[in-house]
C-alpha cells in the first residue's frame, strides 16, 4: 500500500497517510488514457460552428438571364455557390460531439494517471490551505517553500475562496474540487497539490 508525507503551509512534515492500492497502485495504461483525453475534450466542443448554404443566403432566387443565346455560360440563382457571395458547399453545420465513455475506463484511467504521477514524485498533500487572506503574495510565499516551478493542480474540497483568488494571478495554477478532478487536468498539469480531506474524498469516490 503507498504513502505520501502530509505537510503543513511550511513544507514541514506532519504526518504519513497511507493511499488506497486500488486508486494509487494502478499501473499505467497508455492506451486507457489516451482514449480517455480524447473523449473528454471531444465533450468539451461546441458544436455551433454553421456557414450558410444557397438556402440561407440573401439575394434573388430569379434566373439571372435567358438560358439560351445570351453568349453567357448557363446560371440560374444568384445564390450558387459558384458566385462571390453564394451558399457553402458541404461546410460545417451545427451537431453535437458529446460521446459516452464507460464509467469503469474512465476511472480506471484515472487511477492510472494519478498513480504514475505518484510514482514520479509530483504528488502532494498538505493537511489544509488556511489562508488568512487573498494576497496574491500570501500564496507566492507557500509556492516559494515547496519550490513549486511547474503547472500546478490544486485539489480542495470544500469552497476556499482565499486559495483561489491568491493564486488565480500565478500563470500555471489552477484550483480544482475534488469531485471535479478529471483525466486532463491531471496530465496538464505537472504537479498535483492535494489536501488532506480532499485526497480522501477522491479515494472514497474512485473505490465505489
Amino acid at each position: 500500500m503507498p504513502t505520501v508525507e502530509v505537510k503543513n503551509l511550511k513544507n514541514e512534515r506532519v504526518g504519513e497517510l497511507e493511499l488506497n492500492d486500488d486508486v494509487f497502485g494502478a499501473p499505467l495504461n497508455e492506451a486507457l488514457i489516451y482514449d480517455a483525453v480524447k473523449n473528454y475534450l471531444q465533450n468539451q466542443r461546441q458544436g455551433t460552428v454553421k456557414t450558410k448554404t444557397r438556402g440561407n443566403t440573401s439575394g434573388s432566387g430569379k434566373k439571372l438571364w435567358k438560358q439560351k443565346g445570351t453568349g453567357r455560360a448557363r446560371v440560374a440563382s444568384l445564390r450558387s455557390p459558384l458566385w462571390k457571395g453564394g451558399g457553402n458547399v458541404h461546410g460545417p453545420q451545427p451537431r453535437d460531439w458529446t460521446s459516452e465513455m464507460p464509467r469503469k475506463m474512465k476511472r480506471g484511467a484515472l487511477k492510472s494517471a494519478l498513480s504514475e504521477r505518484l510514482r514520479e514524485g509530483n504528488l502532494v498533500v498538505v493537511d489544509a490551505f488556511d489562508l488568512d487572506d487573498h494576497k496574491t503574495k500570501t500564496f507566492v510565499s507557500i509556492v516559494e517553500n515547496f519550490g513549486w516551478d511547474k503547472k500546478t493542480l490544486i485539489i480542495e474540497t470544500n469552497p476556499n475562496n482565499n486559495l483561489v483568488l491568491s493564486s488565480r494571478n500565478l500563470p500555471g495554477f489552477k484550483v480544482a474540487s475534488g469531485a471535479n478532478v478529471n483525466i486532463y487536468d491531471v496530465l496538464n498539469h505537472e504537479k498535483l497539490v492535494f489536501t488532506k480531506e480532499a485526497i480522501n474524498a477522491l479515494q472514497a469516490k474512485l473505490s465505489n
